[in-house]
């Protein structure tokens, strides 16, 4: 069955920067119909996971369900939302509910999570230390420049005692919420994106699942310290403009992506370095 999205739960990667280039469609070249053209379904989302993703429910699945899938694929986390809010896209795969609350308020969108898909779980990546806890006193720690993946790098991090955060700080840490720094780690935010390349410049950077495997890191096997996917509220979602939850189209893809053969496909192919969410 679909677990629907009902409290603060999440997915992927984000920011509130400018955004970059549009890509082309992974599978086809259609504009979205915002609202739709028969059971034509535009779907915006970031390369990695969800494209894949996407990819494989539009060439095994989605045919027999008789929804014709389309992907877009962006490069950032601001115009998939921009996109959906304004029309040209049905839906969009690529981002958790605290990022989509979060650009709701700043931006004066109307989004919705429909249902949560896979936990794409940020890490901690270095090119020297084995383990967050060798980071060399003085060290440069790059995370996400955009409010709640900030404030998540920065819970990574706390996790393992490297930093101490101020009580109830949660996802929207900043670098001032910082109590303690034993280490006196320096925190350089950067726009998501940059992250994988920052690495040959700094000790560390925290980096999104989506464009660690970009970048052709391993989350598993690459990361110094990864999420646990335990009480994990970063989950990324199919998200809708808010109105259109029920759309048939809609209702078909969530089927779709909460299904055995997706959540088959996620283990398969990512082999735990992306984690489809458990469904009753």
């Amino acid at each position: 069955m679909r677990r629907h999205v009902t409290r603060r739960h999440v997915t992927a990667a984000v920011t509130g920067a400018l955004a970059l280039t549009l890509g082309l469609t992974a599978c086809g070249t259609e504009s979205g119909s915002g609202g739709g053209n028969g059971d034509t379904l535009t779907v915006g989302a970031t390369p990695t996971p969800a494209g894949e993703v996407l990819t494989y429910i539009k060439k095994n699945l989605a045919k027999k369900k008789g929804l014709d899938l389309q992907i877009t694929e962006f490069t950032d986390y601001v115009t998939p939302n921009t996109a959906l809010q304004e029309g040209s896209l049905d839906a969009n795969l690529y981002q958790h509910v605290p990022y989509l609350e979060d650009f709701n308020k700043s931006k004066k969108t109307e989004l919705t999570p429909v249902t949560e898909v896979y936990l794409p779980p940020m890490g901690v990546y270095a090119k020297k230390a084995k383990d967050v806890t060798e980071l060399p006193a003085g060290a440069t720690v790059a995370v996400p420049n955009d409010t709640t993946n900030e404030g998540r790098a920065l819970e990574l991090l706390a996790s393992k005692g490297v930093i101490g955060l101020k009580k109830g700080a949660g996802a929207n840490a900043t670098p001032e919420d910082i109590t303690s720094n034993p280490k006196k780690l320096t925190i350089k935010p950067l726009e998501p994106a940059q992250l994988p390349r920052s690495l040959e410049d700094v000790e560390a950077a925290v980096i999104n699942n989506n464009y660690a495997l970009d970048a052709k890191l391993n989350p598993k096997k690459d990361a110094i310290l990864l999420e646990s996917p335990k009480d994990n509220p970063y989950n990324n979602v199919l998200a809708v403009k808010k109105g259109d939850e029920n759309d048939p189209r809609v209702k078909k893809l969530a089927e779709l992506l909460t299904s055995p053969e997706v959540k088959q496909f996620i283990e398969d192919k990512y082999k735990g370095s992306v984690l489809p969410v458990e469904t009753s």
